[in-house]
């Protein structure tokens, strides 16, 4: 079997995973979370988002975010949503966007009120502006998989959007299994199609939930495709409140000991991981449940 022997893990956890929690973190509790992080050896990081604070208080804090934890080694990308959220970008001295569209049309109407095709028309001249400025552009498709509310996705519409975005120029894809339903099988076989069909150049990523306790198995799968770029957020923080039923991402330090294991390197080192996980614990309202986190508060209570 032939797999990547070195993954690129890209931690969403302080966006992703945060953004949604119904109460609020403290700005320097988030500094401090993002630089126990970074500690333990991650290179690429979700920060923050440049959303409207009335319909995401959490990232109230963005810019005080941004002035605190940028650096030179790490890619600290933020999310954009639309032409304002480019404008707080461009005057945040950042350099790394990212943007999101749902590929099933409903899911994308009940996330911001547009179609998909709505969407690509409004990011499509931002993307090629920012391309132009020579920023790095992510582009995160939502509902790859499974939609809440259409259902099993068609894996040539997955395929037809992301040519769309590879064709503005945008650096990586990170595709999304949002409700957590996929399974081992459907995950080989799209990223498979994906390989295959888009340019070599162009950075691929998966990202999953573990809603159904599948995650590890489908990274795993995508390994197998020959993806090497997974998100993952610490702690599995997050959820989607547009996914009826979908919980966290899949736990970075649960991801980061099974490909440790298997001897394929991500250059993150699993106890400064879990001391971050550990230190957001309290600012979090749900309990955290993923393997590593729980076996080591065992451990420590022996």
């Amino acid at each position: 079997m032939e797999l990547p022997q070195r993954v690129s893990i890209i931690e969403v956890g302080p966006r992703d995973g945060l953004q949604n929690e119904k109460q609020l973190v403290p700005a320097q509790e988030k500094i401090k979370f993002i630089q126990k992080l970074k500690a333990s050896g991650i290179q690429e990081m979700e920060l923050t988002s440049f959303v409207s604070p009335k319909w995401v208080p959490q990232m109230s804090d963005a810019e005080q975010i941004i002035e605190h934890c940028m650096d030179d080694v790490t890619r600290n990308l933020v999310l954009v949503p639309n032409e304002k959220g480019v404008s707080r970008l461009l005057s945040s001295g950042c350099k790394n966007a990212a943007f999101f569209v749902g590929v099933s049309n409903t899911f994308n109407q009940k996330n911001i009120n547009k179609s998909t095709r709505d969407s690509m028309e409004e990011l499509a001249p931002l993307i090629k502006d920012m391309k132009r400025k020579g920023f790095f552009v992510r582009a995160c498709l939502s509902t790859a998989f499974y939609c809440p509310y259409e259902g099993k996705v068609d894996e040539q519409e997955v395929l037809a959007l992301s040519e769309e975005f590879a064709a503005l120029g945008v650096d990586e894809l990170s595709v999304a299994d949002t409700i957590g339903l996929a399974n081992p099988q459907e995950v080989f076989e799209l990223f498979s199609l994906l390989k295959h069909h888009l340019p070599s150049t162009l950075l691929i990523a998966a990202h999953f939930h573990d809603t159904r306790g599948m995650a590890l198995a489908n990274i795993f799968s995508a390994l197998q495709a020959g993806i090497d770029r997974f998100d993952t957020s610490a702690g599995g923080l997050g959820g989607c409140p547009f996914a009826p039923g979908a919980t966290g991402n899949v736990a970075t330090e649960d991801a980061v000991y099974m490909l440790n294991s298997m001897g394929i390197s991500t250059g993150i080192q699993l106890e400064p991981l879990l001391e971050a996980v550990e230190f957001i614990a309290p600012f979090v309202s749900r309990g955290l449940q993923s393997r590593q986190f729980l076996l080591s508060k065992q451990e420590r209570a022996l």
